[in-house]
């Protein structure tokens, strides 16, 4: 019964934004989203988002280790080289991503501390991020999408790629993620000997790359404001809109947080269900129809 009161009110929501118009007019509802969609038995979800949360993180340190400490660069490897560093910004994306489920709960539902304990950890590892700051800022994120005091949202440059990212860069690597890359690289410089030009192609810029990638598909394209358009191009209050990628795309692009209105609608979807999610119509706007009053 609360769902369908929820997206009662979302139906209503989307058409009082007619009711604003100049001119008298009544609505009509021409379709309406189907907001039914099922998770697996909690068991299931468990163990899935623990397997693929075990294959991405694991994948990504194995790399990383390899590369640092096996892996020597050479004139000869240079196409290598620059594979493992694609491969590792792609993981490093999904790394996040799994620490995103662990804030919402959803990569081990029903064990709170258990979430906290491996976003914790990987949110360190990542960039040295704090995990309650972050999961903090990502929680005003959902309440405030697209309004002032979203951490998530520059409101004077809601349109500018570049600026709307330094702003987000700002507001997320402070000084405790400064410490902790500076240490780490100078750790492996100055007492493993690592050439630092390997650790800044198979460390550095992977990890600056991901976050470009992240803001880029998981964040500016999914809440921008478009000039062209009444309400910025959205469907409700969520103020986020979903990519019209293929499962594949989606996948490669941004761990499916491109469908990200299916996101805001239901955050208790985790990323790898987000697929079913939006074939079940959970990002389906409503179709509204003025006729005259």
């Amino acid at each position: 019964m609360r769902r369908v009161a929820l997206w009662r009110k979302r139906i209503c929501h989307a058409a009082r934004r007619f009711y604003t118009q100049p001119h008298a007019c009544r609505v009509r509802i021409l379709g309406t989203m189907t907001p039914h969609f099922a998770l697996p038995q909690r068991f299931k979800q468990r163990a899935i988002g623990l397997a693929l949360g075990l294959a991405i993180a694991g994948s990504w340190l194995a790399i990383h280790a390899w590369g640092m400490f096996v892996f020597q660069i050479s004139w000869t490897n240079w196409p290598l080289a620059l594979a493992v560093a694609g491969v590792q910004c792609w993981l490093s994306v999904g790394v996040f991503i799994v620490c995103h489920d662990a804030m919402h709960g959803t990569l081990v539902p029903g064990l709170p501390k258990v979430n906290a304990a491996i976003g914790a950890v990987l949110l360190a590892l990542y960039a040295g991020f704090g995990w309650r700051h972050l999961r903090d800022a990502h929680m005003t994120h959902h309440k405030l999408a697209g309004h002032a005091g979203d951490p998530d949202f520059d409101e004077h440059n809601p349109a500018d790629f570049w600026r709307w990212y330094a702003t987000f860069f700002r507001r997320y690597f402070g000084w405790r993620s400064i410490l902790f890359v500076h240490t780490v690289v100078g750790i492996y410089w100055l007492v493993l000997d690592i050439p630092m030009v390997q650790i800044v192609l198979l460390y550095g810029l992977p990890a600056l790359a991901s976050s470009l990638q992240l803001f880029y598909f998981g964040t500016f394209r999914t809440h921008r404001h478009m000039a062209n358009d009444v309400g910025h191009g959205f469907a409700d209050h969520h103020n986020a809109r979903s990519e019209d990628f293929g499962t594949l795309a989606s996948l490669a692009s941004c761990f499916h947080f491109g469908y990200h209105l299916e996101h805001h609608r239901r955050p208790d979807v985790p990323w790898w269900a987000l697929p079913q999610a939006r074939r079940a119509g959970v990002g389906r706007e409503v179709q509204i129809e003025k006729v005259p009053a």
